[in-house]
């Protein structure tokens, strides 16, 4: 095993995703390696524990089968042998491991030889009370023995149901702080025992006493049906014993039992109530009233178990075990601690939870859905009224209190207290309109959902909040989702309101009659939302939101933006529009709309829908457009999901998005290597008339016609990657978007390809840039392409370099130029450049070394396109770069005795990097030296 495949890692692993890790191994491969390494002495005890950690999470997937199971428990339980004393921890951790192999893999259950044995280990060494032969070191051994003994009862109820009388005698014996793990583990067994004995028949009294005696084996064959936890409450039948048996021994056990309960821990302590509640409501023939001495301990808990503990108690035995009196003051306790400011916020949360699920002595209704006790006033709930700093929890929880409160209120009293709950609704809205935080937004929709639920039906409150949400959206149209999901959950929870309608006809009224200025891009998209959901309203007339529309994309420049996004909200709305029932109404706006958009939004995909939908408009019946454009199940057949992702937007459905992104990349731009001679740039005029001396005014004139030779054009084949995906052999209406990653260019328009084979020759594509500054720089590019399934696909392509030879281009002269008038603008440009402005202008000297024969490549190779002049006699060339817009840059090289030395001018010195750079690289390979 690698360093870097340690056991930390192979566990974490393994525990993230078991199937994951067992795709590159066997279950008994990874298990085997694992016992060999917890048998290697060497490991210490916190990589053993670690690797339990795996027993103790998954044991059937490593131990699937009981033999599986068995062989496994047998091998840990010969590892807890050989373990040192002095490795408790360990030990333990072993003895949770072996215990959870056998419940989970049947071998309990199947009463299997090592099960036996174990059960036998566990039972000897709880019976060392008080430590008194391993001594105190030993003592989490017997307090883990007592957890895999409750552990085995539970899940096998009966097991340890004729042990009783030992069990009972080490609980007495115990002194120590094991003493609790002792009784837990006694109540357990005694009240599985009683539940078996309420299956049996002729039970008599004699009966239980041998059950309350027993002191014999492991009662294997009772363990053959799982016993569930008894109901909440007594509405429901709960099997018991004879009225008519003498429970005297019995009723001093659980007594005794009551008085220790002193002595433990919270948790300890309900665990053990739950227990006895459970055994007192199985054995009618004891009064619920041996619980009396325990209730004024339990009223004035301040832990969260025993109040359970004690609802749980008020649930079983009602008005037989709590007078009126004690359920009023169980109430008020419990207001009192749901506002308790020592206590945190799920802790309150819980009580207001008991509040609203409190179990009555004469309940009204026993659905179990919260429903407010007859005893919870509004002057008893006057401390829980919600306020604007409270947690959103809490907020939300008391709210829903106090509606269901005052919605039980006399007429006074719910004036009063309405009044002060809508009041606090207005006060969470202004939040909200003051750019409150995404949590209080959230609150306070929830907050409005919770009053309407009660409340929708008073108009007076229902409409207030309907004007409140249409200002509050006029302002902040970011809050369309939230508006949206209110409307839908009002409508699924009160089917019979019209709210929902309401609300989403008076925000069609709210965007239809905003001011034009206020219609920007960005909020349009939100007012799209909500129109498209006005849209599903058969109860709303729709021809102002199609006036609307038409409006938009007559009036500005939509169309031209190209906006996949907001052309396809649009087509969302009308999507919704050719279902609505009312359509012939509206048939004449809505074919003029779809038509506009098919001649004038300049998005081939919108348009394609664009004209789909008109088509189904102009020839199908509004029957038969409702059965076609319904949407079609997630999971159904292929061609169902095809069409709904043709005409639906369908958010959060990955099967039915219209544009697809691709895994990886699949496209990519291959350069084309083009002398600089071939991207020649050439003036419009000729040199007919002019004189030699007007030459460099000729030249400059030319730059003062906007736009000349702004421009560099690079050619590139468009190909596949090396994925060999047969989904994208073949493509269709490619649209290429760059991506700036500075502000030296100008925006680079798409380019549109019109198709890609795998087997044909690959497509050019040509790329026109219009450099600010000619500085080389990359552009980001990706891709919508179609494939011959009908599917849109967005894929992401590698970056487009380009470098600063690339940008090069050759002096834009006009058509008749010639050499002579080259030359003579160089020279002229030449002594303008070193003797001009400082500021802008620079001169340089580069040197390097080489031969004659590879200087002559050299030029040939990097210089040929942009040479003026050469001088053979004198070893001379004279080489013109010109960098769009209106920059250049001048060489003159002559060849000395020792170096090559080459002089540099140009217009704009900050270029001269670049320039040096460029130089450094095609002379690489010659021994040079710069100056």
């Amino acid at each position: 095993m690698t360093p870097g495949n340690s056991w930390d890692e192979r566990i974490s692993a393994f525990l993230f995703s078991p199937s994951q890790f067992l795709s590159c191994t066997t279950s008994e491969s990874f298990l085997s390696e694992l016992l060999d390494e917890l048998r290697d002495e060497k490991a210490n005890d916190h990589k053993k524990v670690l690797l339990l950690s795996a027993l103790l999470e998954h044991p059937t997937v490593l131990c699937p089968t009981t033999s599986a199971g068995e062989g496994t428990a047998q091998e840990l339980i010969s590892i807890l042998t050989f373990t040192p004393q002095k490795s408790i921890s360990l030990k333990c951790h072993i003895m949770m491991a072996v215990t959870n192999v056998l419940i989970c893999t049947s071998c309990l259950a199947s009463q299997t030889k090592v099960a036996e044995d174990y059960l036998e280990f566990l039972f000897k060494t709880i019976q060392d009370t008080n430590d008194n032969t391993g001594g105190l070191a030993l003592q989490p051994l017997r307090a883990t023995a007592c957890d895999c003994l409750r552990e085995m009862e539970s899940c096998n109820p009966g097991l340890l149901s004729q042990k009783l009388e030992t069990l009972y005698y080490l609980k007495q014996q115990e002194t120590t702080i094991l003493h609790q793990s002792y009784c837990t583990l006694y109540t357990q067994s005694l009240k599985n025992a009683i539940r078996l004995l309420t299956q049996e028949k002729d039970v008599d009294t004699s009966k239980l006493r041998s059950v309350l005696g027993g002191n014999e084996g492991f009662a294997w064959k009772t363990t053959g049906l799982p016993l569930s936890m008894l109901p909440f409450n007594m509405m429901t039948q709960v099997p018991q014993l004879s009225t008519m048996l003498d429970c005297k021994e019995l009723k001093s056990i659980l007594s005794l039992l009551l008085e220790e309960s002193y002595l433990m821990t919270p948790i300890s302590q309900a665990l053990l109530l739950r227990g006895l509640i459970e055994i007192v409501a199985m054995v009618p023939a004891i009064s619920p009233s041996i619980f009396k001495s325990q209730l004024l301990r339990l009223f004035g808990t301040a832990e969260v178990e025993l109040m359970h503990a004690t609802l749980l108690m008020k649930g079983t035995f009602t008005d037989s075990l709590f007078t009126a009196e004690d359920e009023h003051f169980l109430l008020k306790r419990l207001v009192g601690m749901a506002q308790h400011p020592l206590l945190r916020v799920p802790e309150k949360l819980f009580y207001m939870d008991c509040i609203l699920h409190f179990p009555e002595n004469r309940p009204i209704s026993s659905s179990g859905e919260e429903c407010l006790p007859v005893l919870v006033t509004p002057r008893l709930t006057l401390s829980l009224i919600p306020t604007v700093f409270n947690d959103s929890a809490t907020m939300l929880c008391r709210l829903n209190l106090l509606c269901l409160v005052h919605l039980e209120a006399d007429e006074e009293e719910e004036g009063k207290g309405l009044a002060y709950l809508f009041d606090h609704l207005m006060a969470l809205l202004k939040i909200v309109d003051n750019q409150g935080s995404r949590e209080m937004v959230v609150t306070s929709f929830r907050a409005v959902f919770i009053f309407l639920i009660h409340f929708n039906y008073m108009e007076k409150f229902s409409e207030k909040l309907v004007s409140s949400l249409c200002d509050l959206y006029s302002r902040h149209c970011r809050l369309a989702p939230h508006l949206i999901n209110l409307a839908d959950r009002i409508q699924e929870c009160l089917e019979d309101s019209l709210w929902s309608v309401q609300l989403l006809k008076a925000l069609q009224k709210c965007i239809v009659e905003m001011p034009p200025l206020q219609l920007t891009l960005q909020d349009l998209k939100w007012h799209l939302k909500i129109l498209g959901r006005v849209a599903q309203e058969s109860q709303i007339v729709q021809r102002n939101t199609i006036c609307l529309l038409l409006n938009v994309l007559i009036n500005s420049n939509l169309c031209e933006r190209k906006n996949w996004h907001v052309g396809n909200a649009i087509l969302a709305v009308c999507r919704n529009l050719l279902q609505h029932p009312t359509l012939s109404q509206m048939f004449i706006e809505l074919a003029d709309l779809l038509q506009h958009m098919t001649k004038h939004y300049e998005d081939t995909d919108i348009q394609d829908h664009a004209r789909f939908y008109y088509t189904l408009l102009t020839n199908l019946s509004w029957e038969k457009l409702a059965g076609v454009l319904a949407k079609g199940p997630e999971g159904g057949q292929a061609k169902i999901r095809s069409l709904s992702a043709t005409v639906a937007e369908n958010d959060g459905v990955t099967s039915c998005l219209t544009v697809h992104q691709t895994d990886g990349c699949v496209l990519q731009l291959m350069k084309i290597h083009e002398p600089g001679s071939q991207r020649a740039t050439t003036g419009a005029d000729t040199l007919e008339t002019v004189d030699k001396q007007d030459f460099f005014e000729v030249y400059r004139e030319q730059f003062k016609t906007p736009g000349f030779a702004s421009e560099i054009t690079l050619t590139y084949n468009l190909t596949h990657t090396k994925v060999t995906d047969p989904r994208f052999d073949k493509m269709f209406t490619i649209c290429l978007h760059f991506d700036l990653n500075d502000s030296h260019y100008a925006e680079v328009s798409d380019i549109y390809v019109p198709c890609l084979f795998r087997d044909r020759k690959a497509p050019q594509v040509i790329l026109k840039l219009k450099p600010y500054q000619p500085y080389p720089t990359s552009l980001r590019l990706s891709a919508i392409f179609t494939t011959e399934d009908g599917l849109s696909w967005h894929t992401q392509l590698p970056d487009v370099k380009v470098s600063f030879p690339e940008i090069f281009l050759p002096i834009p002269s006009p058509l008749d130029a010639s050499h002579e008038f080259k030359e003579e603008v160089f020279d002229l440009m030449w002594n303008a450049t070193s003797s001009g402005d400082p500021d802008s202008s620079a001169t340089s000297l580069f040197c390097f070394k080489t031969e004659s024969d590879k200087l002559a490549d050299l030029i040939k190779i990097h210089f040929e396109g942009y040479q003026i002049a050469e001088s053979q006699d004198q070893n001379a060339w004279k080489v013109l770069f010109f960098l769009p817009p209106r920059f250049h840059v001048l060489l003159k090289l002559r060849q000395a005795e020792d170096a090559v030395q080459v002089s540099i001018a140009m217009d704009n010195w900050e270029l001269l990097p670049h320039v040096n750079s460029y130089l450094q690289n095609i002379t690489a390979y010659c021994n040079m030296t710069t100056t």
